[in-house]
């Protein structure tokens, strides 16, 4: 088996549950980059989604406590913070991690 390339990981070397709880405690601060028209209500992050043609904020939500995330207009959704940024970025699992990794500064993730 050929080791990773230097400057990225491999999938089963990231711990994706550290990643994950390093960018729930970030959240406001990441969505108010990913997705600066955005605003907080209540819970929930809602912004336009930059993905498709959206004229208006209401139906791309992110809830702030557990990361779990909806476009209730196209059906698209996930858990965590790791698979937004994956569907936001178009990268896989692996990658937007890696990058939550140096965006949050926690080491190698592991």
């Amino acid at each position: 088996m050929r080791p990773p390339s230097r400057g990225r990981r491999s999938a089963r070397h990231i711990d994706f549950n550290r990643v994950n709880r390093a960018a729930l405690e970030a959240l406001p601060y990441l969505l108010g980059r990913w997705l600066p028209d955005g605003r907080a209500l209540g819970q929930e992050w809602t912004a336009r989604n930059p993905t498709r043609v959206d004229r208006r904020p209401g139906s791309f939500r992110i809830n702030l406590r557990s990361g779990r995330w909806a476009d209730f207009a196209t059906g698209d959704t996930g858990g965590d913070p790791v698979s937004l940024a994956a569907y936001l970025f178009n990268l896989s699992q692996a990658e937007a991690a890696s990058r939550l990794v140096g965006m949050l500064g926690i080491g190698d993730g592991q």
